[in-house]
């Protein structure tokens, strides 16, 4: 690998006052709802993947599972082959965020009666629209404000909660991290900052945002992520639009080359004029140039839910939660000139980054789909006494699966090494979002660039910390001498952190303001 200085991804430019004074307010919502600006190209730019009727299309209590998301076997360039080894779940093209604050009085008759015309909303988008990616899959999270204000005390005893329970106590409990720590963990935490978080220059430090609410939108339409979009937060007695504050909206797209066609990040990055849009690989899924949604790099079925694994947390066999999970979401900037032309110039330079120190590929600079080979601590450490570096999927491959063989609550097997977090990031060209209710602190810009609505979904954020921490060669019982933000630490030169956020995704049955059927 070649050293270099860290370098900020050009800009971000901030803006004019014009852009900002149209894009504040209800108008300003509405309008940013209603258009979706380059990503208006997408529908022409690739077509929508070939996805077999699902035997069952009725939706899973697992909000976070993307249904009807089929596996494709690829070659080495990402493209479906018969020839292909590598299995790579295909995602859907369009995949957008809203998170809002809440417009509804903090008592119990206003909070109940949001709840319901929410729910009815919601199930109406599903009788229009399948929950699957040819329809519009739709996933509701709840950020820790939402609990904390509106939730502060249940009043009404249950099959789960006993009247008067307050605030944090009815939360899914980390038991793994409570005994580690000798104190009571709950499954969602507050967000952190971690040791190569670093913002552009002229940003200020990584926003920890307190919204009440998240939307995930995910299809390969367009036109039905607005209809959605517009049941949801739109005004009208039909809609559920006046119980929320929207703060941002994130659009943003993945994969589109799967098929043999050119992928929408080369295609939109070299649409919009993103410096180093020319050498990103023409099919690839993603800005750097590989596939993130290889299968064995995601958790299988219902693994990442907080009650599958066996005493990682309290709500086996019938908490309020079950078949709920946590979420992280996050905002990055990829600086592409820095990855593809600066520190990494070279193909394999970009593979060892990717993946770990020491590695000799074909030399085929446009082959992105490759198959992790897996490392432990110790041969993370015995990399970086070598070569001093450690690779991006390398140094987290431990400590985000299984340890040993298990066995899940629901009775499925586990090998040793299985993957637990399930991801959902995609690329984008907000800058740092499509609308924010806030341009000035959030830095917006008109001007498009290159970034990653980062998401994954795992049973418990503290699972996330340390997955995340590894990335930065941060363990549990050792830390790794290298700086975390070097040239030399994986793909952390390139990324420039903006906002985080964690989230409790409920299951189904309790999408719809959660516990508010216990107030009184």
């Amino acid at each position: 690998m070649k050293d270099g200085d860290d370098h900020a991804p050009a800009g971000p430019p901030r803006g004019n006052v014009t852009r900002r004074r149209i894009l504040q307010g209800t108008a300003g919502v509405g309008a940013a709802l209603a258009s979706a600006g380059i990503y208006e190209m997408i529908d022409t730019l690739a077509k929508p993947p070939s996805r077999p009727v699902a035997a069952d299309s009725s939706p899973l209590q697992e909000q976070y599972i993307l249904q009807n998301e089929q596996v494709v076997m690829v070659d080495g360039s990402g493209v479906k082959s018969r020839r292909g080894t590598i299995a790579v779940r295909v995602p859907a093209l369009h995949n957008h965020v809203i998170t809002a604050r809440l417009n509804v009085p903090g008592n119990a008759k206003a909070l109940q009666e949001a709840q319901h015309h929410f729910e009815s909303v919601l199930l109406d988008v599903e009788r229009k629209l399948p929950a699957t990616p040819t329809g519009v899959a739709t996933t509701v999270a709840w950020g820790l404000p939402y609990f904390h204000h509106y939730v502060p005390t249940l009043g009404k005893a249950s099959g789960f909660f006993k009247a008067g329970t307050r605030y944090p106590a009815y939360l899914p409990v980390d038991v793994t991290t409570s005994k580690k720590e000798g104190r009571t963990v709950y499954a969602l935490q507050e967000a952190r900052t971690f040791p190569s978080d670093q913002s552009p220059p002229g940003f200020g430090p990584v926003r920890l945002e307190q919204n009440d609410v998240a939307v995930l939108l995910r299809s390969d339409s367009l036109a039905h992520i607005k209809a959605a979009q517009e049941a949801l937060f739109g005004p009208g007695s039909s809609r559920a639009g006046s119980l929320f504050k929207v703060t941002s909206i994130r659009r943003g797209f993945s994969g589109g080359g799967f098929y043999g066609q050119q992928g929408l990040p080369s295609k939109l990055a070299l649409a919009a004029g993103i410096p180093g849009a020319e050498s990103i690989p023409r099919q690839a899924q993603g800005f750097l140039g590989f596939a993130t949604t290889l299968d064995s790099n995601m958790g299988p079925g219902v693994i990442a839910n907080l009650e599958t694994l066996p005493g990682l947390t309290d709500q086996w066999p019938n908490g309020y939660f079950k078949q709920g999970t946590t979420m992280h979401l996050s905002h990055l900037f990829q600086d592409l000139v820095t990855w593809y032309e600066k520190n990494f110039p070279q193909y394999a330079d970009r593979v060892q980054a990717m993946l770990h120190p020491g590695l000799s590929p074909a030399p085929a600079p446009g082959t992105f789909a490759l198959q992790p080979p897996g490392q432990s601590k110790a041969q993370v450490a015995e990399g970086v006494r070598r070569y001093h570096a450690y690779g991006h999927t390398g140094s987290m491959s431990e400590v985000d699966s299984t340890t040993s063989p298990m066995t899940g609550n629901y009775g499925k097997d586990y090998p040793s090494g299985t993957t637990i977090p399930v991801r959902g990031d995609f690329d984008t060209l907000d800058n740092p979002f499509h609308y924010t209710s806030d341009p000035a602190a959030d830095h917006y810009s008109k001007t498009p660039a290159a970034g990653l609505h980062f998401i994954q979904f795992q049973p418990t954020t503290a699972i996330f910390n340390l997955v995340r921490l590894s990335m930065d060669g941060h363990y549990p019982d050792r830390t790794l001498p290298v700086a975390p933000r070097s040239p030399h630490a994986g793909i952390n030169s390139v990324l420039h952190t903006t906002h985080r956020q964690n989230y409790l995704v409920p299951p189904r049955r309790h999408r719809s303001f959660p516990l508010a059927e216990f107030l009184v």
